[in-house]
This record gives structure tokens, C-alpha cells and sequence, in this order.
């Protein structure tokens, strides 16, 4: 259900951005003919209803970029500079290994695996 939600999402800005050139071109003519007052209420009903669709979507996605951006930092964080490692490789049985660039240097002295 995310999924869906998040390309309509994602659909529904691409073609707000798509179609606003077009709406805002100058065409010489500031207010629609006053012969037909429906297709300026119509105009006007269209325009508050793609307001109201973009302030939605703009609150519901803001805390997903929050979170985005909270899960960019910490992965800033963890890998620091990251030409110090190579490009991830997926293993045979799917895992994702990334290896760094120059090897951490182990301490002799640190606890390792015991033999049995």
C-alpha cells in the first residue's frame, strides 16, 4: 500500500510540475470572457482543488524526508569518507558485502575466534 501511495505520489507532482508551465503561460488575457462565468468558476474550483492535492502531499511526504534525512546523516556517519571503501558486490547467496579501499589493521592483542 506504501508503494502505491508513494507513486501516485510521485505521479501527481510530476505532472502538477508538467502542467504548470502551460497554465501559467501569458496568453493577453488576465480574466476569462465574461460570457461564460462557468468556465471561471470551473478554472477556480480546479485551481484551490490542485492547492489543497499539493499542501496533502507536501505534509504527508515531508516526514518521510525527515527520516530520509536522518538515515542519510547516520549513514555519513558510519562509513565517513566514503573513497575509503569499494563499490558494494552482491555475493552468489545474495549478500551485500562493501569492502573498504586499505584494510583496518587487526590488534594483536584483541580477543579473537578460539580453536576447538
Amino acid at each position: 500500500m506504501k508503494q502505491i501511495t508513494n507513486t501516485t505520489a510521485s505521479a501527481l507532482i510530476a505532472l502538477a510540475c508538467l502542467t504548470a508551465p502551460a497554465l501559467a503561460e501569458d496568453n493577453g488575457m488576465d480574466t476569462p470572457p465574461p460570457d461564460n462565468p462557468e468556465l471561471s468558476e470551473g478554472a477556480e474550483l480546479l485551481n484551490r482543488g490542485f492547492q489543497l492535492l499539493l499542501d496533502g502531499l507536501a505534509k504527508e511526504i515531508e516526514p518521510m524526508a525527515d527520516k530520509w534525512a536522518e538515515g542519510w546523516a547516520e549513514l555519513v556517519d558510519r562509513f565517513g569518507d566514503l573513497n575509503a571503501y569499494h563499490p558494494p558486490e552482491t555475493l552468489p547467496n545474495g549478500d551485500i558485502i562493501i569492502r573498504r579501499r586499505i584494510p583496518l589493521s587487526v590488534d594483536p592483542a584483541a580477543p579473537g575466534e578460539t580453536e576447538l
